[in-house]
């Protein structure tokens, strides 16, 4: 009787060890993980277009090279999560996505393909932790450094952006296009 009792009771904490999200929990971090993207992506585009202003795609990109990630990780901070942009087709390979991004941006990548909608995602990550992810989706005002070369990027931009990132595969979107996710990370303990 005490083995089975003990059986029992090993079971019940493996089981809670492999909790899944509720339901009004995904609502919780789908809508934390919303107003997160949206004020990072309000303050990276807002300094972009700053720097758009004060000298186009000449100050705009080596801002972009240099402080687009330090500022993501400032909001990351100000929020206490990990935020991570991240694609299949990379400019800059510090974002390169993990496994678990990759079957994300692959299931938005099929979607889109599908003309299907693509909602954001709140799963529990390899890790335990509570995890957004939300489709990015390409605006006109991007076209001047990811549209198509000759057409909205100049070879003069382009030869910028190249000597910066020159392993870049992020150009030739239209405006609309996947070109990218969020990929959020909570603290399990939030």
């Amino acid at each position: 009787m005490y083995k089975l009792t003990l059986l029992f009771i090993s079971i019940a904490v493996l089981s809670s060890c492999s909790k899944s999200l509720s339901k009004k929990e995904v609502e919780q971090y789908t809508i934390k993980g919303k107003e997160i993207a949206q004020t990072t992506a309000k303050k990276l585009g807002g300094t972009l277009v700053e720097k758009m202003k004060d000298g186009g795609v000449k100050e705009a990109v080596p801002f972009c090279n240099s402080e687009a990630l330090p500022l993501t990780e400032e909001m990351g901070v100000k929020f206490n999560v990990s935020i991570k942009r991240t694609s299949n087709l990379l400019r800059n390979e510090t974002n390169k996505p993990n496994d678990e991004e990759v079957l994300i941006l692959n299931n938005y990548s099929k979607l889109f393909a599908e003309n299907k909608p693509m909602k954001p995602v709140v799963e529990l990550d390899n890790s335990g932790n509570p995890h957004f992810y939300a489709p990015i989706i390409l605006q006109k005002k991007c076209l001047t450094c990811h549209g198509e070369i000759g057409v909205d990027v100049t070879k003069k931009s382009d030869s910028i952006i190249e000597s910066l990132y020159p392993k870049d595969l992020a150009k030739g979107y239209k405006e609309g296009d996947l070109r990218g996710i969020w990929s959020i990370t909570f603290k399990a303990t939030e």
